[in-house]
């Protein structure tokens, strides 16, 4: 069963939140988060991306950028922009999208439950990335940004989430430049706390939804100081590590689309003819066209848009990966293109689905791209179902928005 920990946080003062909270390490790359920061001391960004306090060619990896990650973070701590409540606490962390809210229990997963695999994943790491954030983790000691779980929803839980919201003022609550409104609440009722763990440690399973780098990094850590204690107990900080948990039933997952540099010497007018040997294929001309149900495609190519509908028997509805449409996708276009490996390959880019599908036309009709091609998003169903067979989805698969905002509470590991 899973297991949900209350913890001193480390949080800004009000007046400052919204300057310090940032986006997600890796959302943005250094130039875009040097851009970012700019003019803002107060930013996380200062510390979880802090190549941008150096020289532009300062290598990412480079030991100096981990030790000014810890030298800003000790410079927050010594200001007071990062200050630690008085007692453990939980905290509910909402996030609201074009009307829709999500509300987000705050709390310790167990690095237990991670090795043990109560906590599911269903994407691959890579282990340069894994390895960057547990250098960032150990030099500084803490988890400075949370990873985005789900769980299968809970009556209680939501109600006791509801009447919490309902009844305390957010003790953070703004809106940052993206449009995204983000509130926070910090649950500091003991007897509420408690009902919180205990309906939370009937939940059979975790799944980590977004920052699977991140989430390994934690808890590879916290089991190397496990292993590196002689007197462990079990009870110290670096047995966990920093999650918001949403349920299910509350989160979207936006399309994940691609876009391929050329046809692997292919004319237009082959290329379209492979297609309809495993597709149903619709030319919808100019107006942008995007899916309208699972393996139903859309495809953006000299200046036209496309319906590309796999046909029947060209997947296994009983196979949980060869029945995505990325999965479907890859066999049927991007292998023929001679694209197999996605993590690799310089002649596919992948464009999360939050910029609309303009963005797809827009790279095309720059000459930059060859073709363009938008899927149907993936289902909480088909995420948890992968994660509980063990499987593993194909790269780029799943996008969810809104990112959660890093800085609003840091986890130190003493």
């Amino acid at each position: 069963m899973a297991q949900l920990k209350a913890f001193k946080g480390l949080r800004p003062p009000k007046e400052i939140a919204a300057q310090l909270a940032s986006r997600p390490y890796d959302v943005l790359n250094s130039e875009e988060a040097r851009e970012e920061a700019r003019g803002n001391d107060y930013s996380l960004l200062h510390i979880i991306k802090p190549e941008i306090d150096l020289p532009a060619d300062t290598d990412h990896y480079a030991q100096e950028v981990y030790d000014k990650a810890r030298e800003n973070f000790e410079a927050f701590l010594s200001k007071g922009w990062l200050a630690p409540d008085k007692e453990d606490y939980l905290y509910i962390y909402a996030q609201t999208m074009n009307g829709k809210t999500q509300y987000g229990l705050v709390g310790c997963a167990a690095v237990d439950d991670y090795l043990n695999n109560v906590i599911k994943k269903h994407e691959l790491t890579r282990k340069v990335k894994e390895e960057d954030r547990m250098k960032h983790v150990r030099i500084t000691n803490a988890n400075m940004e949370p990873v985005f779980f789900t769980y299968p929803a809970h009556d209680k839980i939501d109600e006791i989430v509801a009447k919490w919201v309902r009844e305390h003022d957010a003790e953070y609550d703004f809106t940052a430049d993206d449009g995204f409104g983000h509130h926070f609440w910090v649950v500091d009722d003991k007897k509420v706390i408690d009902q919180l763990i205990s309906f939370f440690a009937t939940i059979p399973a975790t799944y980590v939804a977004d920052g699977h780098h991140r989430t390994a990094a934690a808890a590879l850590v916290g089991n190397e100081k496990k292993l590196n204690n002689p007197n462990h107990t079990g009870k110290e900080e670096y047995n966990y590590f920093l999650a918001v948990h949403f349920p299910d039933n509350q989160l979207t997952i936006i399309d994940y689309n691609r876009v391929v540099t050329d046809l692997n010497g292919m004319s237009d007018a082959a290329f379209l003819e492979m297609l309809k040997e495993n597709f149903e294929v619709t030319e919808v001309g100019k107006e942008i066209y995007k899916p309208n149900r699972l393996h139903n495609f859309s495809m953006y190519m000299a200046g036209k848009w496309y319906s590309l509908t796999a046909r029947q028997g060209t997947y296994d509805d009983n196979d949980p990966i060869g029945v995505l449409d990325v999965t479907i996708l890859s066999h049927l276009v991007l292998d023929p293109l001679d694209i197999k490996d996605l993590r690799t390959s310089d002649r596919i880019d992948f464009v999360g689905g939050i910029r609309g599908l303009g963005e797809l036309q827009k790279r095309v009709d720059s000459g930059e791209m060859k073709a363009a091609f938008a899927l149907f998003p993936v289902s909480m169903k088909q995420l948890i179902t992968i994660a509980d067979t063990g499987n593993i989805m194909p790269p780029k698969t799943t996008w969810f928005e809104p990112k959660l905002r890093s800085g609003l509470v840091v986890h130190r590991l003493d």
